[in-house]
Order: structure tokens, then C-alpha cells, then sequence
């Protein structure tokens, strides 16, 4: 029998399946000092989402016994919140669900674009304060506009058949996606980022957080976007993150919306969080939600029964084919 943390919640059926298989799961948040004490020496295989933070000195405590850790499982995509290296230096698999979040995430992205060009948290609140801005509040359609995507991958591609059904050009940059999948979906692959903010006047993230992609998006790129479609509206400049924090430089984000260059700034996801207070959040121009772009019933669910599959197969000996390392 294996023992199994569940560290940032996970769906009942999941757990239901890892027990039925004959293990032990115990469902509890630990404190980064409690990580780092060892506490999940004790078990075999853990489960978390982007709350645990299992870096290098947590991992190393957690492989004290012989019972140490064999699996560490992401119940989601994003893996920035896990030593990986450190993993493997130690004999641990890793372990996501990059699949079963992703129509999740692509219907969030595309609901914070439209809230975006149609002001629809700005008119939220102003009602709410009793203010009845119909005339002030005039929007601007997708259609005719230029979609820029930093990161082609499946969410990104999801978003990009949903933005060209509503009838935008799709503009993007990933240098590990091969150009055939980008002409397949009628999406211009770029060489740079900076022409990718050259072009479009609306632009979405897509991928991972890494030393390379951390402020990614800083003032200078900001500055080089349009604020004009391709059908010669005045649409202004629209930035979309419901993939990691930190690749939007929230700072120069916030100038460029004081200053006009940027009309709307929508995230899911902040450089830190919880986000509870940001100077973000008193202007007008800008909304959020708290990284809940996975969280749906349906992507719990899918995420919850993969995840659980890959913990029981790892605890049965065997190695998932779709390890990270």
C-alpha cells in the first residue's frame, strides 16, 4: 500500500479511485515549513496544484527515508512551482495534466478578451455605483482585429480557432511549435515577439514562466503596439495573461495603461499570490479573476482521474509516459 499527499485539494471521485486501488490518501495543505521539515518523507507520492511550493530544499527533505517520495504530481499544467532538476537528481517522476484543463483556459482567455473590448466590468461597476453609462461605454468588436499569441500550444491553438471564428487574424510566436501546425490553423508564425506587438492589437500569453520568458512583456513591447485594427478602428492596445505570472511586467503594464498606450490589461494570473492588494486594481481599465482559469467542474474532474491514474500506475512500479523527466 502507498501512502499519498494531496496538498491543494483534488476531486472526490479521484481520491476515491487512488483508495480503491488500495492506498492511502491523506488530503492536507502544508506550510512551507512543515515542507521543509520533511513532513512528506513519509509518503510516497504527492499531489499538488500551484499552491505547494516544492523547491530543491523540499524536495532533498522529503527523500531523508526509504519511504521517501517516488511521484510528484501537478493536478494541472504550469510546473514553475516544482524543482524538476532537483526531482530527478533524486529519483522522483514528475508528473502534469496538460490536457485537461485546456478548454477550461481557452474559454476563460476568450471571456476576459470580450470583457475586455466591450467593457463589461467597467459596466459592471458602474451600475453598481448607480451610474448608467450607456453612451460612454461604446466598445469595440474582435472582428477585423490582429490576435497576437506568445506560446502556440494547445490552449493557445484553442483560442486562436475560437478568435478566427469571431473573425480575427492570427498572429503568433512559439520557436518549438513546427510551422505546418501554425499554416494548418491560418496563424502567421513570427521569428521575434517584438513583431508579434508590432501587428496586433490584442495580445494573449501562453507560456510557461522561465528566466526567459519572466517580464517578457515590458514596457518597451507595450510601447511598439498599434492601437488601430487591420479594419483602421480605433481599437486601442489589449493585453490578455491566464497562463503564469511574472511574464507581464505588472509595473510597466500599469504606466501603460495610465498613460492610454494600453486600454485594457486582464489577468488570471499575478506575479504574486495571492493577490490581494495590487495597485492594478484601482484602475479602471483593468480586471481580474484569481487563477481560476482551470476551474471549472468539468477540468477537476478530467484533471482529478488523470492525475489519479498516474499516481496508481507510478505506485504499481511502473513509469507514466508522460513523466517530465
Amino acid at each position: 500500500m502507498g501512502r499519498v499527499a494531496v496538498t491543494d485539494g483534488m476531486d472526490e471521485k479521484a481520491i476515491e479511485m487512488i483508495t480503491d486501488n488500495g492506498h492511502d490518501v491523506v488530503v492536507k495543505h502544508y506550510t512551507e515549513e512543515e515542507l521543509l521539515s520533511g513532513v512528506l518523507a513519509d509518503f510516497d507520492a504527492v499531489v499538488v496544484r500551484s499552491a505547494t511550493k516544492l523547491t530543491r530544499d523540499v524536495i532533498n527533505s522529503s527523500v531523508n527515508k526509504e519511504t521517501g517520495l517516488k511521484f510528484i504530481g501537478r493536478a494541472g499544467v504550469g510546473v514553475d512551482n516544482i524543482d524538476i532538476e532537483a526531482a530527478t537528481e533524486n529519483s522522483i517522476v514528475v508528473c502534469n495534466t496538460p490536457r485537461a484543463s485546456t478548454k477550461s483556459v481557452v474559454e476563460m482567455t476568450i471571456a476576459h478578451l470580450l470583457a475586455s473590448c466591450r467593457n463589461i466590468t467597467t459596466a459592471d461597476r458602474r451600475l453598481r455605483d448607480g451610474v448608467w453609462a450607456k453612451k460612454e461605454l461604446v466598445g469595440t468588436e474582435l472582428s477585423g482585429k490582429s490576435l497576437g499569441l506568445i506560446g502556440y500550444g494547445r490552449i493557445a491553438q484553442g483560442v486562436g480557432n475560437i478568435a478566427k471564428a469571431l473573425g480575427m487574424d492570427l498572429h503568433a510566436y512559439d520557436p518549438y511549435v513546427p510551422k505546418e501546425i501554425a499554416k494548418r490553423n491560418n496563424c502567421k508564425l513570427h521569428n521575434d515577439v517584438d513583431s508579434i506587438f508590432r501587428m496586433c492589437t490584442h495580445v494573449s500569453i501562453h507560456c510557461n514562466l522561465t528566466e526567459e520568458t519572466y517580464h517578457l512583456v515590458n514596457s518597451s513591447r507595450i510601447n511598439l503596439m498599434p492601437g488601430v485594427g487591420d479594419d483602421g478602428i480605433h481599437c486601442g492596445n489589449h493585453l490578455v495573461n491566464c497562463a503564469r505570472g511574472g511574464i507581464i511586467d505588472e509595473t510597466a503594464a500599469l504606466e501603460a495603461i495610465k498613460s492610454g498606450q494600453l486600454s485594457s490589461l486582464a489577468l488570471d494570473v499575478f506575479e504574486i499570490e495571492p493577490a490581494t492588494s495590487n495597485p492594478l486594481f484601482d484602475n479602471e481599465n483593468f480586471h481580474g479573476t484569481p487563477h481560476i482559469g482551470a476551474a471549472t467542474k468539468e477540468a477537476q474532474a478530467r484533471i482529478g482521474i488523470e492525475m489519479a491514474s498516474l499516481v496508481i500506475e507510478t505506485l504499481n512500479g511502473n513509469k507514466p509516459k508522460t513523466s517530465l523527466n
